[in-house]
Order: structure tokens, then sequence, then C-alpha cells
């Protein structure tokens, strides 16, 4: 599950961006078609992703040169979150509650990110 979260989140991370705010990309029930990414200040080409089961991904466009990301599992107990301002994609954040990650802590986790991306220049 981890390396599909990751996967997940490196994708979107290198091919993505919105309309300089949040937005829940995946929304942590079935596999399928998720929400659709339009273009903004990051994204050139609009596309829709496909979401893996019980996954959360939020994506926020800040700027033209920043993006962020962060997901997690109804699953499992991390939040990974990445920009693309140079930072890593990584566990963020505390764990989850062992029943699993929540669509709210992911959304707060892509807004820490997304400031501690902006605030140093360095990314997550």
């Amino acid at each position: 599950m981890k390396n599909i979260i990751l996967g997940s989140v490196l994708a979107i991370a290198a091919v993505t961006s919105l309309s300089a705010n949040a937005a829940a990309i995946c929304s942590g029930t079935a596999a399928g078609d998720g929400t659709s990414v339009t273009v903004g200040s990051f994204v050139k080409v609009g596309f829709t992703p496909k979401c893996s089961a019980n996954v959360f991904l939020d994506g926020i466009d800040s700027t033209s040169t920043l993006y962020v990301v962060a997901a997690g599992s109804a699953k499992g107990k991390k939040i990974f979150a990445g920009s693309t301002a140079g930072g890593s994609v990584s566990p963020f954040g505390a764990d989850c509650a062992a029943s699993g990650c929540t669509s709210g802590e992911v959304t707060t986790a892509a807004g820490a990110a997304e400031t501690a991306a902006a605030g140093t220049g360095t990314g997550t």
C-alpha cells in the first residue's frame, strides 16, 4: 500500500497543479477515476488521475513554481507529502490513528506542507 501511495504522490507532484487552492483528488473510496485536475498555474494540460482504493490525495497549486501533494490511506498510519520546491516525498506530521488516516488529516498535512515549502524554499 505504501508503494501505491508513494507512486501516486510522485506522479501527481511531477505532473500537476491546480488553481491556487487545495483540491481533494482521491477521496479514499473505491479504486477508479479521481477528480479531474484542470489547467492552473503549474498544470499546462488537464487530466483525470486514477486512484487506488482507500487513498486520500490532496493537491495544492500554490504558485507557478510550487505544487504540493499529501496522501494517506484509510487503512494506513502515515501521511506522505512532497512538493515541487525540491522537497522529497516523505512521511509528514504525526501518525494517523490506528483505524487509518482521514480526509481531514490529509488536507491539513497538505496545507502544512505548502506553508513549509513556501516559507523555506526547500520543500517538505
